[in-house]
């Protein structure tokens, strides 16, 4: 009995609209679903899919969410059948290069403005993370960044930062001014009774030293909460 579904062929014999490639090339880079970009990169799929239903399921798997897919490791891509691990090693180089590039970008603008602008800095420090990470944003008295620096690694659950650290950086550096942050890796972006305590311990300090605590920001995947923004402080 023939097969009433045939098998899936590779992109090259697509028509020429379906094919990645191609349509990068004749529509521009942001006609491209991001199936469709993942797809170009894995270049086919298996005997039961093309590249782009691959490269779909994949994404469905981390709810379409191209942050999460970045924190899969080589051994979590290689489960889906048709990615080995020089597929899934491209996956992860190139996701990697565009956090990169985020970050080159951010840098670019180096004066602080808002909450927003200190979010995206701790994004690309640690907001990729699975456990929590303390960091601390340097700024001289034009709120321009002088360095951005890890202070403490935690756990899954929580982490401790030293403000004894803190400030030492910020004295050495010059820093006329801190933002706070870390990241939360389940998620949710309230606060906790010891972040709370925390951060009024460093505001009071800071006050001590002459070295203003501008924000405390809490870093989720692609949102945060902002102590400042939320009349915390």
């Amino acid at each position: 009995m023939q097969n009433q579904y045939p098998e899936k062929t590779s992109i090259k014999h697509w028509s020429e609209d379906d094919r990645p490639r191609e349509k990068l090339v004749l529509k521009g880079k942001p006609s491209l679903s991001d199936a469709e970009l993942i797809a170009i990169l894995i270049g086919s799929g298996n005997r039961e899919e093309s590249a782009v239903e691959l490269s779909k399921r994949i994404l469905k798997s981390v709810s379409d969410n191209l942050i999460e897919l970045s924190r899969l490791t080589v051994s979590d891509l290689e489960k889906f059948k048709g990615i080995g691990e020089a597929k899934a090693i491209t996956i992860i180089a190139a996701l990697e290069l565009g956090r990169r590039r985020r970050g080159a970008e951010v840098m670019d603008r180096k004066k602080i403005h808002t909450s927003s602008d200190a979010f995206e800095i701790f994004q690309m420090k640690i907001g990729d993370l699975l456990y929590e990470q303390f960091a601390v944003i340097l700024l001289n008295r034009a709120n321009e960044v002088i360095q951005t620096v890890v202070v403490s690694d935690g756990g899954v659950n929580g982490t401790v930062a030293d403000p004894r650290r803190i400030f030492k950086l910020a004295i050495e550096n010059n820093a006329a001014s801190i933002i706070l942050g870390h990241n939360h890796p389940s998620g949710n972006l309230k606060p906790s009774e010891s972040d709370l305590k925390l951060t009024k311990k460093i505001k009071e300090a800071g006050l001590l030293l002459d070295i203003n605590v501008l924000d405390h920001v809490i870093v989720g995947i692609e949102k945060y909460y902002s102590f400042a923004d939320e009349g915390v402080f």
